[in-house]
């Protein structure tokens, strides 16, 4: 009895909210069919139409069922800037992966602000060009389920994507996305099924998603700024990477990404920059990594800046992309490989500014697990384990009296490490000596 008090409760407050936002367009008045055969993509592009040309908030309805959905696209700007489309049933893709792996995008928003996409099922039916991919045949490249084009203002909540022939969710050009409480689903074998793909946005949040694919749960491209990724479970998959980056010279940066509240369970990854070896003006700077649980990870951390999947076609240059202040925070559980913290960084560019705070990963096997460092530098605080593998350094100090203005240091690329003794107006002048080179470092002088 409480059950079905509970169910009249949510079907009233789910008609209200419905009533609430003004005029309702119920897709199945333009024509779609529940039947999983006739494709509705015509009544569904009729329902945008109308919501779309209505000076007040305007509904989409989607009832239960199953739709067969061709590719549609649903084009703005619009006369209003609160359009819903509230799904409680199933869009379904054609299966038919030779004519509609070559399509590339199925479900389209575009130049659209003030959009909330609720709840609904996507079935992009990719087991078919998965399996003609694992046989080598000519296959088409596939096509991504649901992508936010030139869009402000986006919600997405409570949707749940399924085999995706391609990426699940892609956000391009975008400002002002949040997306919360997705379910994304794919085997673990079904290639290039990224989870949640952002580029050349700014201010996405993606919050409470369960990511299990065969790539990427989240992969962030080139010009994606303000970032914030919280309480994700990722696994299968490649784990959250930011990149690739550096495919292409005239790249943007990454800068200013959070991600925090983790758990990656069985991934090939965990917390993963990617770049290819090539000449490239991209950069990556301002990166949080923090409380992320790594159960049973390939790498669980890890720094790539010679990527090249499959080693097919590998430019086999020195990376132009420049990666700097990135920080791993509260990083615990267990590597499935015995190197569990990975920095392979460019030697033209080496990556610098990274700190460790409080890391503790364990490899499964007999040995304790290692890290691994190539042109990377930064500091370490906390509990460390592995070791941290950034070089030994040497500090060689005496004090000297300086005015109060100005403090001369020599210091090593990971950072300035200055002593000042308030008393005695003292500052302490370091020299950091590479051990490994024997190398002074370069000198640069600081005001204060």
């Amino acid at each position: 009895m409480a059950n079905i008090l509970i169910s009249l409760l949510l079907t009233t407050l789910s008609i209200h909210l419905i009533a609430s936002v003004g005029a309702v367009y119920n897709i199945v008045d333009f024509g779609a069919k529940s039947d999983g055969q006739t494709d509705s993509a015509n009544a569904l592009l009729s329902a945008w139409n109308a919501a779309c040309q209505s000076t007040s908030p305007a509904t989409i309805y989607v009832p239960n069922g199953k739709f067969l959905v061709g590719h549609a696209t649903f084009t703005g700007p619009c006369a209003n800037n609160k359009i819903n489309v509230q799904i409680y049933g199933t869009f379904v893709a054609p299966s038919n992966y030779a004519n509609f792996g070559s399509v590339g995008e199925w479900i389209v928003f575009d130049k659209v602000v003030g959009l909330s996409v609720y709840g609904g099922t996507l079935d992009g039916s990719g087991s078919g060009l998965w399996a003609c991919k694992a046989s080598g045949g000519s296959c088409p490249d596939g096509t991504t389920s649901m992508t936010f084009r030139n869009s402000k203002d986006v919600l997405i909540s409570g949707l749940t994507s399924l085999n995706s022939e391609l990426y699940h969710i892609v956000i391009y050009y975008c400002d002002g996305v949040t997306v919360q409480s997705v379910k994304i689903n794919a085997p673990g074998n079904s290639p290039n099924t990224d989870g949640i793909h952002v580029e050349e946005s700014n201010g996405v949040t993606i919050t409470g998603a369960s990511i299990q694919t065969g790539d990427d749960c989240v992969s962030i491209g080139p010009g994606t700024t303000n970032l914030w990724i919280e309480l994700v479970s990722c696994g299968p998959g490649h784990g959250i990477s930011i990149g690739s980056l550096g495919k292409g010279y005239n790249e943007r940066g990454v800068q200013n990404v959070t991600v925090k509240t983790t758990v990656f369970t069985g991934s090939e990854n965990g917390l993963r920059i990617k770049t290819w070896g090539r000449p490239s003006d991209a950069f990556v700077q301002g990166v949080v990594f923090e409380h992320s649980v790594m159960q049973n990870v390939q790498n669980p951390i890890i720094i790539d800046q010679n990527y090249c999947p499959d080693n097919k076609g590998c430019p086999d240059q020195s990376s132009g992309v420049k990666i700097s202040q990135v920080t791993y925070t509260d990083i615990h559980g267990s590597s499935a490989s015995k190197v569990a913290v990975k920095f392979d960084c460019s030697p033209t560019n080496p990556c610098s500014g990274i700190e460790l705070q409080n890391i503790k990963l364990t490899y499964s096997g007999a040995q304790p697990a290692e890290a691994s460092c190539t042109h990377a530098s930064g500091t370490t605080a906390g509990f460390i384990i592995p070791p941290s593998c950034f070089k030994l350094l040497l500090e060689l100090s005496c004090y000297i009296t300086l005015p109060t203005h100005m403090v001369f240091i020599t210091h090593y690329i990971d950072g300035v490490k200055r002593r000042k003794n308030d008393n005695q107006k003292l500052y302490t002048y370091t020299l950091i000596v590479d051990l490994t080179e024997n190398l002074e470092t370069n000198r640069r002088t600081y005001i204060i």
